[in-house]
């Protein structure tokens, strides 16, 4: 589902129109991003948690050019989903 579907299925179930379904989709988003970035995780009941984690430095390696390159550690972003989400899925 694209971004827009989403926005055309919530304006459909709410009757808004789309252009303020759209401006809280992404606002929605924005504030998610802003509050993961800055260290925060974002918990949404009866979906999951969005959040960060630190992947430790570790040896990659070119096979082409039969070299090693070290990946610095770094941040990746997470998700668990909440136990309904996944029951959900699971059906």
């Amino acid at each position: 589902m694209t971004k827009a579907e989403l926005v055309n299925e919530i304006a459909i179930q709410t009757g808004y129109d789309k252009r303020t379904i759209t401006k809280v989709v992404e606002s929605a988003m924005q504030n998610v991003k802003k509050a993961i970035a800055g260290g925060d995780s974002v918990f949404l009941r009866s979906f999951g948690t969005f959040g960060t984690k630190v992947r430790a430095e570790k040896v990659a390696r070119n096979i082409s050019k039969h070299t090693s390159v070290i990946v610095p550690a770094h941040n990746v972003v997470v998700f668990k989903p909440a136990p309904e989400f996944s029951a959900t899925v699971r059906k």
